[in-house]
């Protein structure tokens, strides 16, 4: 059960990533009958804790409240300025953290969650939590997170990455994603619709970094495929080929797949899919419909290629992904 919530800071700790933590876990929903938790911010190193903007938050350096934390939460921050004005940890990072990061892998072999907000993935890094698993950060420090920590899988495309129990997720409000999911997962799709709700924000947004990255667009005489998504989105269980999409959309099926791809950074085949596990994934929480019913509904046809899609995007069956959610909605 999520309970306890601590979030060490960091030198230069950025303030929205903060405040989405604060926000999430700190703030008291009881009156909509929503959980509370037990949310503290400590000082991860024994100095004082200030903001990149230049003012100082005082918090205690009590890094004992992460021995029976349920999940730690690491946001933005660190040691020196990039020429281009950001903030990533240092390859070798100051021998001040040792405790810190010693407390973060004694937390993660006793079985609590460990996550980052954005570079704070470089914290996890140097506690040697990203080896062997998959994780992200923002897109303009992923390579160098792949650098300094080679045994680490970074994927600069996703919004998160859910490699229980690190959870990482990709630069600013990709946070108020992560935080979501982990409500999500732990209590349910209630009480994490409720929290966004509260928050006026999507409960679960899909996509990717891509769409973010800036990236040159070819002249084309539509302006957006914004509707042509939306309409795709809605018509799920049809022909959704790129040659009669294309055709909807008044293009050749080569200007269609091309605009396609620089307008959301991924084909229209994996997007479709996706978008297809994502509806999916919401009949299985609201619905008692079968999976074959299910993946008739959805568009892909039969049991065998939701399971298939479901397992590469969501890393769990179709079957699984439900017993987790009607589970944790009861008891949550």
């Amino acid at each position: 059960m999520l309970k306890k919530v601590v979030v060490p800071l960091m030198p230069l700790t950025e303030a929205f990533e903060l405040g989405v933590a604060c926000e999430v876990f700190g703030f008291d929903r009881s009156d909509d009958g929503l959980p509370t938790y037990d949310f503290s911010l400590v000082a991860g190193v024994p100095q004082p804790i200030r903001t990149r903007f230049g003012y100082g938050i005082d918090v205690p350096y009590e890094l004992d409240r992460l021995d029976d934390a349920d999940l730690i939460i690491v946001p933005a921050g660190g040691t020196y300025a990039e020429s281009d004005g950001s903030y990533v940890c240092a390859k070798e990072p100051d021998p001040c953290m040792d405790p810190l990061l010693h407390k973060l892998r004694r937390a993660v072999d006793r079985g609590a969650k460990v996550a980052s907000l954005c570079n704070g993935a470089f914290v996890l890094g140097a506690a040697g939590l990203l080896d062997g698993r998959r994780c992200t950060t923002h897109w303009r420090h992923a390579q160098r997170l792949a650098e300094q920590h080679p045994g680490a899988t970074v994927d600069p495309n996703v919004l998160y990455v859910d490699d229980d129990p690190v959870l990482t997720s990709a630069g600013t409000a990709a946070g108020i994603d992560l935080c979501l999911h982990i409500v999500r997962k732990e209590q349910g799709s209630s009480v994490a619709n409720g929290i966004a709700r509260r928050m006026v924000v999507p409960p679960h947004r899909d996509g990717g970094q891509a769409q973010y990255v800036a990236m040159p667009l070819p002249s084309t005489s539509i302006d957006t495929l914004g509707p042509v998504l939306d309409w795709m989105t809605e018509h799920l269980a049809l022909d959704l080929s790129v040659t009669a999409v294309a055709a909807k959309a008044n293009m050749s099926p080569r200007t269609f797949a091309r605009r396609f791809q620089a307008e959301t950074g991924t084909t229209p085949a994996r997007w479709l899919s996706d978008q297809r596990v994502l509806a999916a994934q919401h009949l299985l929480e609201d619905s008692d419909l079968s999976v074959d019913v299910i993946a008739e509904r959805v568009g892909f046809g039969g049991g065998a290629v939701l399971r298939q899609h479901f397992l590469r995007l969501r890393h769990t069956t179709p079957q699984a992904y439900r017993r987790t959610f009607r589970d944790t909605e009861r008891v949550g």
